[in-house]
């Protein structure tokens, strides 16, 4: 089994080396400012804004439901950290020192991870409520970025995003399934149905749309500000 694994941590680690050491100073402030939770937090209420705008009274089971898929992603990779313990590359001792870290080293294990698990949740829960294509690819676009600077930053493998992800998916795919047990069987209120009712393509282009006036203000800003050398 360890001779099985081995070559696998060995390809996890060049892939690593491969992506992280792919930096510069001006992706070093945007990346840091996409992998917080908090900087999208605007993204988050336009979000819960078209769940509300869709679905009304029953916006609050799905936000609950929502809420509970976040939990179970982001406690269940906490739990397999501490269960797995596998360090994370800032706080291996034999690597550490070539690990490119910007931000925050991060907790002492990594494998897997919660920023990865808990974004694929949300991508794959409301891709399945919103039911719209253009939106579908949008999102998990997004939960890719965010798991990406993970890497960029140094706190974690690829593999480790790559299991997240795959686990979250999973888990937001479960609990929209127990949301549409829960309409069909203890929900008074049947519409709108949650089958047959999703964005459109001009709402989907709405939160596209406040995606990349966020990315850009960011790109933007902080590009200003480096030339004007206050980063």
């Amino acid at each position: 089994m360890i001779a099985f694994i081995e070559p696998i941590k060995q390809l996890d680690q060049s892939l690593f080396f491969f992506f992280n050491g792919m930096h510069s100073p001006f992706w070093d402030v945007v990346m840091t400012i996409f992998t917080q939770t908090i900087t999208w937090g605007i993204f988050y209420l336009t979000l819960l804004y078209f769940i509300v705008h869709k679905y009304r009274m029953k916006a609050v089971i799905i936000i609950i439901m929502l809420a509970l898929a976040i939990l179970i992603a982001d406690q269940f990779s906490v739990f397999i950290k501490e269960t797995v313990q596998r360090l994370r590359p800032t706080h291996d001792p034999d690597i550490q020192h070539l690990v490119h870290n910007v931000y925050r080293k991060g907790g002492l294990y990594g494998y897997f991870s919660s920023h990865a698990t808990n974004t694929f949740a949300v991508a794959m829960f409301t891709a399945r409520l919103f039911k719209n294509s253009r939106y579908q690819v949008f999102i998990f676009f997004w939960a890719a970025l965010v798991s990406y600077t993970r890497i960029y930053l140094g706190v974690h493998y690829p593999f480790d995003i790559l299991t997240g992800a795959v686990v979250g998916i999973l888990i937001g795919h479960f609990i929209y399934k127990l949301l549409l047990v829960i309409e069909n069987h203890f929900l008074m209120l049947k519409m709108p149905k949650l089958t047959e009712s999703g964005l459109s393509n001009q709402e989907s282009g709405v939160i596209l749309l406040v995606f990349l006036l966020f990315a850009s203000t960011v790109f933007l800003v902080t590009r200003q500000l480096m030339q004007a050398q206050f980063l």
